[in-house]
């Protein structure tokens, strides 16, 4: 029994799998060869992350399939019903990442308010020259406790956010069709939990009020935008957005528009359309702090994704440990 981990797999998760008898390669195939990879080496599972895809035309040149597994939240990079109306098994990991992708907007949002991105970049190469010039530049930096934070999605990463947040002193907004007001659990050390009711808002209000915006959606139907320019002009002005989710739900001809004309003060952005070759442009922003998709990028993820996948695996294949 063999699987192809195209876009890798944690040592722990690849063990766990081992342990239950299958053989695990994790030499990344190119996307044009894979069809061809995995039928010569007879794989009857594949696993990957946002690098790899899994389109119709794979599904129907590689039937024997058993499953196909993606190591992270959505699933937008492969045909999922497809492949099930074909008998293969899909399934992600969305339980295993929401706190390393919480952490990571919550460095993003103090990076953001304090100039540290631009202030690291500009130290190294002008700091001994032009030090009180840079001093004066970044010293109207702004705090995040009291300020409002909307989450735009509010599932597991958008609740793990919330309680970094409200741990921070923000106060919280959230929308979301598809969740319902529930209250988000604060794990206060030697305290035991703490549970805030976080308030449910529609877009507009959260885009109109908040000083801060993160967004925790999957990939919309035909590409659309969530915040697109009609969005961005009704922003508070002076927002910060933050975007971890999927490239595109913040239209990126529009954003740079917003950042130019001052609408918009900053963005961080970890996703991008058309990686992994985004727009220069969006990347050489100077009011864009960028990161390459490394939301779920942590050991500790990485190790829980491993495991998860082996798990579901083990259901899958109703293999006995």
């Amino acid at each position: 029994m063999k699987i192809l981990a195209n876009d890798g797999i944690d040592a722990g998760g690849k063990k766990a799998l081992e342990a239950l008898g299958f053989t695990v390669i994790t030499e990344k195939v190119a996307q044009e060869n894979l069809a061809q990879a995995i039928n010569n080496d007879n794989y009857i599972g594949l696993l990957v992350r946002s690098a790899t895809t899994a389109r119709k035309d794979l599904i129907d040149a590689c039937p024997g399939l058993k499953f196909i597994g993606r190591g992270g939240v959505g699933i937008d990079n492969i045909d999922a019903e497809y492949a099930r109306s074909k008998g293969i098994e899909v399934f992600n990991t969305p339980a295993s990442s929401s706190q390393s992708v919480a952490e990571l907007v919550m460095s993003l949002m103090f990076a953001a308010a304090r100039g540290v991105y631009d202030a690291g970049t500009h130290m190294p190469t002008t700091g001994d020259e032009q030090f009180e010039a840079l001093k004066k530049k970044y010293a109207k930096g702004t705090e995040l406790r009291g300020k409002t934070l909307g989450i735009v999605g509010f599932g597991r990463i958008g609740r793990s956010l919330a309680s970094y947040a409200l741990g921070c002193g923000m106060k919280v907004i959230a929308c979301d069709s598809h969740q319902s007001e529930q209250p988000v659990e604060l794990m206060i050390e030697g305290h035991g939990p703490v549970h805030v009711k976080v308030p449910f808002v529609s877009l507009a209000e959260i885009l109109s009020s908040c000083d801060f915006v993160s967004l925790h959606v999957p990939k919309q139907a035909n590409g659309a935008a969530v915040i697109g320019k009609e969005e961005l002009a009704s922003c508070k002005k002076g927002i910060i957005l933050v975007n971890t989710s999927r490239g595109g739900v913040i239209e990126e001809s529009a954003l740079i528009e917003a950042l130019d004309n001052g609408q918009v003060a900053f963005a961080a952005l970890d996703v991008f359309v058309g990686e992994p070759k985004p727009n220069a442009a969006i990347l050489k922003h100077p009011k864009i702090l960028s990161t390459p998709h490394i939301g779920a990028s942590t050991n500790e993820a990485q190790e829980r994704i491993g495991l998860e996948i082996a798990s579901r695996v083990q259901d899958i294949m109703k293999i006995n440990a």
